[in-house]
């Protein structure tokens, strides 16, 4: 982490678990296990039916919430999708796009995570960009050449200002859910690539500038380890964003000289 240049971020995606009637005894154990004093920012990436119970009772904690994901359209006939305008309307401030499961269930294209990317932007949310590769692409030594394409893309058409307002979500999809996580240095190795194709599209200023979560199966365990590493900005918190006490361990794990 380098709090000198960017921001420290920890944000959990509960994908399709809890409920919103779940939420405020959620906060309030939170509450008590946090560190009074935080040295990141808080986002929980919820199902939409539930961000507004999250902006409600996260207050409390400060916690900003956040959708999991977009659609790429305004608005219209498109029954079934949320659009940007109406996750702002609700109070998301940040929202998930390109995460592996879309991709691998749905059929998500680097270049529809583009398209919804500037959506959230076009609303003044901030997108939380996620790229990995898979193990095959691992084992054939490719992870950069494929991450710096999904980054390449992800980020086509959008502007230094804009940039700003990014999140990037390293989430090597191996190790997402298995139990399995990339070591430290492997994490890191990744990451700094991941800022090297953001300094060379932008620029050295913009680039130090932006976050730079790992999303590999990161929790209490192994997170102090990985956010010691200079180009790893925080975590996008799978299952262990789902356990209260976890997850402020997780929190905690931030406050690294």
């Amino acid at each position: 982490m380098n709090r000198k240049y960017r921001k420290t971020i920890i944000a959990g995606n509960w994908k399709m678990n809890m409920l919103a009637s779940e939420i405020k005894p959620f906060v309030e154990q939170l509450k008590e296990n946090l560190p009074k004093t935080k040295t990141c920012e808080i986002v929980l990436c919820t199902p939409a039916v539930m961000i507004p119970a999250m902006v409600k009772y996260g207050k409390e904690c400060k916690i900003a919430a956040g959708g999991e994901d977009v659609s790429k359209f305004e608005k219209g006939a498109y029954t079934g999708e949320i659009s940007a305008a109406q996750l702002a309307d609700v109070g998301a401030k940040y929202c998930i796009v390109g995460h592996s499961e879309r991709r691998e269930y749905h059929g998500e294209s680097d270049m529809l995570v583009n398209e919804k990317a500037k959506a959230l932007l076009a609303k003044g949310i901030s997108p939380i960009i996620c790229v990995g590769e898979s193990l095959a692409q691992r084992e054939m030594d490719l992870t950069m050449e494929y991450v710096a394409y999904q980054v390449k893309t992800a980020l086509s058409g959008i502007d230094a200002t804009q940039l700003r307002r990014c999140v990037i979500a390293y989430e090597p999809i191996w190790a997402i859910g298995t139990g399995k996580t990339a070591t430290a240095e492997q994490a890191q190795e990744v990451c700094e690539g991941i800022r090297a194709v953001i300094r060379k599209i932008y620029g050295a200023r913009p680039a130090r500038a932006v976050s730079i979560l790992y999303g590999g199966s990161m929790n209490a365990k192994n997170a102090e380890e990985l956010l010691a590493q200079p180009d790893i900005d925080g975590g996008l918190i799978g299952g262990a964003s789902l356990k209260p006490v976890d997850f402020s361990v997780i929190v905690k794990a931030t406050d690294q000289d």
